[in-house]
């Protein structure tokens, strides 16, 4: 199978071309290289035998001279939920970058007659109603109240792919669901096999975390080497859950679906996910870090953030009756992954998030 990976040096992007690479593919991918880190990648793409080459998916013509492929994975994003808005990066750039940017990678797809599986997010689901979630704390972390009527698609095992999506989600998250109807019309439209995977987050060794994302590798990198730290919001105890996922843990389900035929619409978006089981709150991140580290104190700043969640963890038992897939590396073998990659790499968290 030929596939193009759009933000190949990027974390996501790098890991699933590895992993696609050496399992026979050929496997090719571009970036624009604005990420700070992502040079750190090149050397090691190139090696693995995928062929790299600079473009901006803002500008289509950049596309104009990418050799035909069977299948393009879109794994390039502004990945910031607080992008657009935070006064440090442009709205304008964020929608041309994750909506111009699917678009330009959807007429790729178009004249090459190419599969499209666009990488997406837990962030596309509706805010009011997941701010308004009922939740305690336990145990150093939220969880949904026993006993308490709960929203359509939330249940004890997590969010899943029938809660709402309606406004608002951030922009960031409009932009990421604006994407995924184009995919599927796309697909309707010039009868392109297409599918949306909703990812929880992703983590693991080598991402570059930054505080308003990759927050595991963040925690676990600023927690080794002694950078201050916070937790924010939620009246500053850090209870905030989020799960994770590896996301080498996507390619045997990538596999299946650059194989899939006539796939109905309604099975062509699924959650991704850890799950219940890799869910942890950022107090609980902190106590596993104490463990392997040492303690230290964690300051608390009680103002809340834009689009701030208590509690975000996505089911993904659809993923398992369409596709028998569930996430195969466990939190702890995750957490374990960054920290050795941190003691290893000390000066890794200056690449994306200098202090």
């Amino acid at each position: 199978m030929r596939i193009l990976i759009s933000g190949v040096c990027g974390f996501v992007g790098s890991t699933l071309a590895r992993e696609l690479a050496a399992r026979g593919h050929a496997v090719s991918g571009f970036d624009n290289f604005i990420r700070p880190g992502s040079e750190a990648n090149r050397a090691t793409l190139k090696n693995a035998g995928i062929k790299l080459f600079h473009a901006d998916l803002r500008t289509a013509s950049d596309l104009e001279t990418v050799a035909a492929v069977d299948w393009v994975v879109d794994a390039a994003a502004n990945p910031s939920v607080l992008a657009g808005v935070d006064g440090k990066t442009s709205s304008r750039q964020l929608v041309e970058h994750n909506l111009g940017g699917t678009v330009n990678l959807l007429e790729f797809c178009k004249a090459h007659r190419a599969g499209f599986t666009l990488l997406s997010t837990s962030r596309v689901y509706s805010i009011p109603p997941l701010a308004a979630l009922p939740v305690m704390a336990k145990n150093g972390a939220f969880t949904l109240k026993p006993k308490t009527k709960l929203p359509a698609g939330v249940s004890a095992a997590g969010i899943d792919e029938m809660f709402s999506t309606s406004a608002p989600v951030s922009l960031y998250g409009a932009t990421k669901l604006a994407s995924e109807a184009l995919a599927l019309e796309y697909g309707e439209a010039f009868g392109l096999p297409v599918f949306i995977n909703r990812c929880g987050v992703l983590a693991g060794a080598g991402q570059f975390g930054r505080p308003d994302q990759g927050i595991f590798s963040f925690w676990i990198n600023a927690r080794r080497a002694g950078h201050p730290l916070k937790y924010i919001g939620f009246d500053g105890h850090g209870y905030q859950v989020r799960d994770c996922l590896h996301p080498r843990d996507l390619v045997s389900v990538l596999e299946k679906q650059f194989a899939a035929k006539k796939i109905p619409a309604t099975d062509r978006i699924a959650n991704f996910s850890g799950g219940a089981a890799s869910a942890m709150s950022l107090r609980q991140l902190s106590d596993w870090c104490a463990e392997r580290f040492g303690p230290r104190e964690v300051a608390a700043d009680r103002r809340p953030r834009p689009f701030d969640l208590p509690w975000v963890v996505l089911d993904s038992a659809k993923a398992g009756r369409l596709w028998k897939w569930k996430p195969a590396t466990p939190v702890a073998e995750i957490l374990e992954e960054i920290a050795a990659h941190a003691e290893n790499n000390p000066a890794w968290l200056e690449l994306s998030a200098p202090f």
